[in-house]
């Protein structure tokens, strides 16, 4: 033992105080390395005293320390990563969970809800306020709260837009309230009539399907290329832009353009 201690350039005082040889170490460089394996994992950043009582200092094993803080860098990057990535990935699975819970396309930002009515989903879209604001001034919340069931043919705000300026803050005065309900019951049939439905009146009706409104009026309902149009009253169209929109009470159909009766 002694004669491997000298060998390796270790006298008897190095080979008695070194803290591993009951260890059975027969060797410096292997001391070393399994103290300073030791060190690292024990402490990250040893105490001066500490690693002095461990016959670790500093000067000797810094290329060791440098490497352990890089490869400790490098895994704190890698995991900031894999969080970040983590967190992206999650938040698509909860909006992709919640689209395909409710079985809807959104609408106006918002999630629509199979359970929900048509109005409880209908005030939620961004797309819709001018919509909401005119069926409260017509007093239909109630109407198309009830069981229905009602196919309703949703106007966005930019539809309201092309309206003569005006239009619209003339029709929702209360003196103007019946005008009002006529062109919105305009915009509802009876039954609960999706693109499908819809779809096979127009092939029955020989390319053109006849819807009679809750007003009263009547709707054209045809094909153009791969889209649904609707032709109103007055020779005015509308193309809808999402369709299938299922409440509880029914099914909204999203359109361009509000559409008139005469």
């Amino acid at each position: 033992m002694q004669k491997a201690a000298r060998e390796q350039g270790l006298n008897s005082q190095d080979w008695t105080l070194s803290p591993c040889s009951c260890a059975g170490f027969r060797n410096e460089r292997r001391f070393r390395h399994s103290l300073a394996i030791t060190v690292g994992k024990l402490f990250l950043n040893p105490p001066a005293n500490t690693a002095r009582k461990l016959g670790c200092t500093p000067e000797r094993d810094s290329k060791f320390r440098a490497i352990q803080r890089k490869d400790i860098q490098m895994k704190n990057l890698a995991l900031s990563i894999l969080f970040t990535v983590g967190i992206f990935a999650l938040g698509n699975i909860a909006v992709s969970a919640q689209m395909m819970g409710s079985g809807n396309p959104m609408v106006g930002g918002a999630a629509m809800y199979k359970t929900k009515d048509i109005v409880d989903n209908a005030v939620n879209s961004a797309d819709h306020t001018t919509l909401v604001a005119a069926v409260k001034a017509a007093g239909l919340v109630d109407t198309l709260k009830s069981k229905g069931p009602f196919t309703v043919f949703a106007p966005t705000n930019a539809a309201f837009d092309k309206l003569p300026a005006g239009t619209v803050e003339m029709l929702v005065k209360p003196e103007n309230k019946a005008t009002l309900t006529k062109i919105l019951t305009y915009h509802v049939v009876a039954g609960n009539m999706d693109s499908k439905a819809i779809a096979k009146a127009i092939k029955n009706g020989g390319g053109k399907a006849r819807l009679t409104t809750v007003s009263g009026g009547t709707l054209w309902a045809s094909m153009r290329g791969g889209d649904l149009i609707l032709t109103d009253e007055k020779g005015g169209t509308a193309t809808v832009t999402i369709a299938d929109v299922r409440q509880s009470n029914g099914v909204i159909h999203v359109i361009d353009s509000v559409v008139l009766p005469n």
